[in-house]
């Protein structure tokens, strides 16, 4: 397997990560079971594992310690990441609301936690999963460099930025002389396109990583989606009704894209999974894009990729079906701004 420069962290990491998400409560309960799938992919050349504290509430970092525990942690490239609430279950409210977010004072508690969980003394890439409006990007970058120095983690990065946010965190830390973003984690797959426009062009300017999360559109350009097919029930359909509620116009169109993508990938002699993954990891700014197997058979389909490489006709034929820069569902953006969801801060208040 060749490896790739994750950005200009000096670190190399496999063309494709391991997606832990699915490890624990939230797809496979058996920890054994998940402890065999991340030993797969890692004697298959994997090295590059990626999870967060809120998966699972915490158990899917503890079945990756579990799995690196055997002697093979010094040979991943390991990540995490913090943002979101651990006192209440995904989707939930209330909680306190200073046990989440992307201030000093909840980075520096929850760096220990997420160690713990993982058993090891660092973390290779430790990740703001979400902005947030509430804290200055300062805070959060003057917390997570301090982290670098003391050797608990060895680089950072964002998930899920805006690209105007990314230039205002890159411009911070040179203004105040703090350590930067080196990666970026946005939504990106053949049917979620809208990073093309901004986010990956400015992540390739600075030099970041990118490792794009559900390059399989959440399991829509697995096969499972055809017009002749009922459409499948998912664990995370479960978790995000939204993106898989056939009523939606915009998930109508994802059906009519999985449908001609998946005859396209017949017609070109590869499954549909390969032509996804493909598409994602050919981005010459991509690194790797972050596979979230919950069984044997799911990362078994996903490994030989690593062998295909799309032709110019197959992109174009891609781009024919599913144009560059376009995301058909508004609900695959991973995130929205608080401006169009806050009428608050749309209109000008008077006295």
């Amino acid at each position: 397997m060749d490896y790739r420069s994750l950005g200009r962290t000096g670190m190399h990491v496999s063309p494709l990560c391991l997606g832990a998400m699915m490890f624990g409560a939230w797809g496979e309960p058996d920890h054994d079971a998940s402890v065999r799938i991340i030993h797969r992919a890692l004697d298959a050349g994997i090295n590059f594992i990626d999870t967060a504290d809120v998966y699972s509430q915490g158990e899917s970092e503890e079945i990756v310690g579990k799995a690196l525990a055997a002697g093979r942690r010094d040979d991943v490239i390991l990540a995490t990441k913090f943002h979101s609430p651990m006192d209440v279950a995904m989707g939930e409210s209330g909680g306190d609301p200073n046990k989440r977010g992307n201030s000093r004072r909840w980075i520096i508690r929850e760096v220990e936690n997420s160690l713990r969980r993982l058993g090891t003394d660092w973390i290779d890439l430790y990740q703001v999963h979400r902005p947030e409006r509430e804290t200055e990007v300062e805070e959060t970058l003057s917390a997570l460099t301090d982290l670098r120095q003391q050797g608990k983690i060895r680089a950072f990065g964002s998930s899920t930025y805006p690209a105007h946010q990314i230039v205002e965190a890159q411009w911070t830390a040179q203004q105040r002389g703090l350590g930067r973003f080196v990666t970026e984690q946005p939504p990106y797959s053949i049917l979620v396109r809208g990073a093309e426009a901004d986010v990956l062009p400015v992540a390739e300017q600075y030099g970041m990583g990118v490792i794009p999360w559900s390059p399989l559109a959440g399991g829509w350009l697995t096969g499972r989606y055809r017009k002749s097919q009922e459409v499948p029930d998912s664990h995370r359909a479960k978790r995000t009704p939204w993106r898989y509620d056939m009523s939606a116009p915009g998930n109508q169109r994802k059906l009519d894209a999985a449908d001609d993508l998946a005859l396209l990938a017949e017609e070109s002699g590869i499954s549909l999974i390969h032509l996804a993954l493909a598409f994602v990891m050919q981005h010459p700014a991509v690194t790797a894009p972050i596979i979230g197997p919950r069984t044997m058979e799911q990362l078994e389909s996903q490994l030989g990729v690593v062998d295909v490489t799309l032709t110019a006709d197959i992109l174009d034929r891609i781009d024919e079906i599913v144009p560059p820069g376009v995301t058909l569902s508004e609900g695959d953006k991973g995130y929205v701004a608080p401006a169009l969801t806050d009428p608050f801060l749309r209109r000008r208040r008077t006295p």
